[in-house]
């Protein structure tokens, strides 16, 4: 499978090293707005092809899936065009910057019945199954609350601090949270509840959410660019709860039992050896197009929609509106 990448930032980085290292994907284009950054790019990571110009890599017919890693703001433009070229579409998270632009997007890609796919990398990774099966089998009891923080030090990053660019914790981290909840408790969300902090940009720095589940259920997450915070991810249950160390990518996963008011670990759960994580996602997509799919079972399309939705609905309590939606 030939990937292109839109964008030589450092997300675009770590998926070229991905693409290299598998057998079933070739690293075939990058596309930059400066040609020398392109070319450089493709010199570190060995792409076979360097455009100076998102349009003119778009025209190339032997691209068979595009990465779009651009910042927020981009998302929709840049996926549009790629599924108006013909191009299968694996498109950095959040896949849009609203409901309406997402819907507009997957619209499109089933019209022309084109891969369209968020890479939201959570969602395809092995921990995501493990912690399905735990929660299957009974373990600990009905999960009622989960409780996720995501924290990132990283408020001196303009592409997190500029409304232009749909900067702020909410797209960039707290996206992390609510997947890591929806995985658990589906998104039947009855109420939510959000507050936060704003930059001196307007964007918010830090903020915490409560959702409200049909089924008396729960999850109380925050997130940060101010702090490194441990990321860790519970879901708890009347007979026990799970812990999953790190929910940007669980190190491991640990089972605890309650006896009493007081908690024990049952047993710790390695996840597999990885390349970066982001391969289960271009295998996920590479599987979906050969069986001739417009989304990724790992990821549907209406789960991103749901997603969307609540961040509008946070969006809107925090009182943001980004300059190009105005």
């Amino acid at each position: 499978m030939n990937v292109a990448i839109i964008g030589a930032g450092f997300i675009a980085t770590k998926m070229a090293r991905t693409i290299a290292a598998l057998d079933e994907t070739e690293s075939y284009a990058i596309a930059s707005r400066n040609i020398d950054k392109a070319r450089a790019f493709a010199d570190k990571f060995g792409v076979q092809k360097a455009y100076g110009s998102y349009d003119e890599m778009l025209s190339d017919d032997a691209i068979d899936l595009v990465y779009v890693a651009l910042p927020h703001s981009h998302h929709h433009e840049w996926t549009i065009k790629a599924l108006q070229a013909g191009k299968h579409v694996l498109c950095e998270k959040p896949l849009a910057v609203n409901a309406a632009q997402a819907q507009e997007m997957i619209s499109l890609a089933e019209s022309k019945n084109l891969l369209l796919a968020e890479a939201i990398w959570t969602r395809y990774l092995p921990s995501a199954k493990i912690i399905s099966d735990i929660i299957s089998s009974g373990e600990i009891g009905e999960p009622l609350t989960i409780s996720a923080n995501v924290g990132d030090c990283n408020f001196t990053n303009e592409r997190l601090t500029n409304p232009k660019l749909a900067g702020g914790c909410l797209l960039d981290l707290t996206v992390y949270a609510l997947n890591f909840s929806a995985m658990i408790f589906g998104n039947k969300v009855k109420r939510i509840a959000a507050s936060m902090i704003p930059t001196s940009t307007g964007v918010d720095g830090q903020n915490n959410i409560l959702l409200e589940y049909a089924g008396g259920k729960m999850a109380n997450i925050f997130a940060t660019i101010y702090t490194v915070t441990d990321r860790s991810g519970f879901v708890y249950g009347r007979e026990g709860f799970i812990q999953a160390h790190d929910i940007f990518n669980p190190e491991k996963i640990t089972l605890c039992g309650v006896n009493g008011y007081k908690h024990y670990v049952k047993r710790e759960i390695s996840v597999p050896a990885q390349i970066t994580g982001f391969e289960y996602e271009l295998l996920a997509c590479r599987k979906a197009i050969a069986d001739g799919k417009t989304e990724c079972p790992e990821m549907p399309h209406a789960e991103s929609l749901a997603i969307m939705r609540q961040a509008d609905e946070i969006r809107k309590q925090f009182g943001i509106v980004y300059p190009f939606e105005r």
